[in-house]
């Protein structure tokens, strides 16, 4: 085929034949192996009986099931065992030997214990990909800590940069478990390349501190090398001006951001009326414009001040000034711009569909993302202890003494 030929229609998802075992629990290994199971990939969620992932409870806000674990665990199939007991150890051992992924976010050591660890399961398997998720890693001083979201966000310094010049604040979402899933999500991919070419899978290793220090890399840089930390500021930026959301006459607020004083000169003419604040010297430079941030900020409150947040918005446009309306969740629901691109869809569940964004990575030509149910705890016990060769006898019996369920 011509390099240049259009892609044939119809492309299966690039990871179909591709099956994942996963031990996972929370945020950050669900939310990596939903990725695998968007792109066409079989995952298999090994849970515990006694109330499965813990995420399951960790509300009833998706009209009585977790919000948590519907966004992480659609298109999975789940299996509800005791991996304390010798059986269902073994069943999830019979699992892996069939399959081309593991993931496991256990906490540290509990994978070593049960010989599940990406170490140990390599070296059984070489053909195997497997993934330990940690919170700070297998090694150093800080491996055996407990690690939850927010407690990495203040140990990467997230937090530090993040509020107001009085108070930091967290992240409004995840964004430690977020990075090690997407992390762990590009590992896998990585390590499924380089198995196509020499035959081996090979353990990866990611940890929610790593990476979320790697995306704390312009703060990170600034403070290193410049010997300043950049100041938190809200919704400005530490070094532009103006970059910051101001009121409007209808209750909204709009966003805008000038990057170079070309900018500057046109949102001066075509926006404040006052072209000669565009030559001024006190704010003709960003550098001025920063040392005078309260005044610039002050100039351009005035302006949109007695404009609708429509009317605001239009007119920055039209100036060619980036700018952004600042939207609630609501807002965010009934964005007319995911809309236009039809980025939504429905998920089964066991309470019946929900409403739920396509994902991210869009492959033009092929078939779209597999947005699977999410499963019920152990809706997939059953059929998944037969496929690995158990009896009637012999699954009725892991039920009777609480080993699957």
């Amino acid at each position: 085929m011509d390099r240049l030929s259009p892609p044939p229609e119809g492309l299966p998802l690039p990871l179909e034949g591709i099956t994942v075992v996963a031990v996972e629990q929370a945020v950050a290994a669900p939310f990596a192996t939903r990725q695998l199971a968007d792109l066409g990939a079989r995952v298999i969620k090994v849970e515990r009986v006694d109330g499965g992932d813990f995420a399951r409870g960790y509300d009833t806000a998706a009209r009585g099931l977790a919000s948590h674990f519907v966004w992480c665990n659609r298109g999975k199939e789940s299996i509800a065992l005791d991996l304390k007991d010798p059986r269902g150890l073994d069943v999830v051992r019979r699992l892996i030997a069939d399959a081309d992924v593991f993931v496991q976010n256990l906490a540290q050591g509990a994978a070593a214990r049960l010989g599940l660890d990406a170490a140990t399961l390599c070296a059984a398997h070489p053909r195997l990909v497997a993934v330990d998720i940690s919170g700070y890693g297998a090694s150093g001083p800080y491996a055996d800590k407990r690690a939850y979201d927010m407690l990495v966000q203040c140990e990467a310094g997230l937090v530090s940069v993040t509020g107001t010049p009085e108070q930091p604040v967290k992240a409004g979402i995840p964004a430690a478990d977020i990075a090690a899933a997407m992390y762990a999500f590009s590992g896998v991919l990585a390590a499924l390349v380089r198995r196509g070419t020499n035959g081996r899978g090979g353990p990866v290793e990611v940890s929610m501190l790593e990476a979320l220090a790697e995306w704390m890399g312009h703060p990170l840089h600034h403070t290193m090398h410049d010997g300043t930390p950049p100041a938190r500021t809200g919704l400005a930026h530490a070094v532009i001006a103006p970059y910051d959301a101001y009121p409007t006459a209808d209750g909204g607020r709009v966003l805008l951001s000038v990057q170079n004083d070309r900018e500057w000169r046109r949102l001066a003419e075509q926006v404040l009326g006052q072209p000669e604040l565009g030559t001024d010297p006190e704010y003709a430079t960003n550098a001025a414009r920063v040392a005078h941030r309260e005044r610039t900020d002050a100039l351009v409150g005035k302006a949109l001040a007695d404009l609708g947040a429509d009317e605001a918005v239009a007119r920055l446009e039209a100036a060619g000034i980036a700018c952004a309306r600042l939207r609630d969740l609501w807002d965010v629901a009934g964005h007319p711009q995911l809309a236009a691109r039809e980025r939504w869809r429905e998920v089964g569940t066991p309470v019946g569909p929900l409403r739920a964004l396509l994902p991210p990575i869009t492959l033009p030509g092929g078939n779209e993302a597999r947005m699977g149910d999410v499963p019920a705890l152990g809706e997939h016990t059953e059929a998944l202890l037969h496929a690995v060769g158990m009896t009637d006898d012999e699954i009725a019996a892991l039920r009777r003494d609480g080993v699957a369920a």
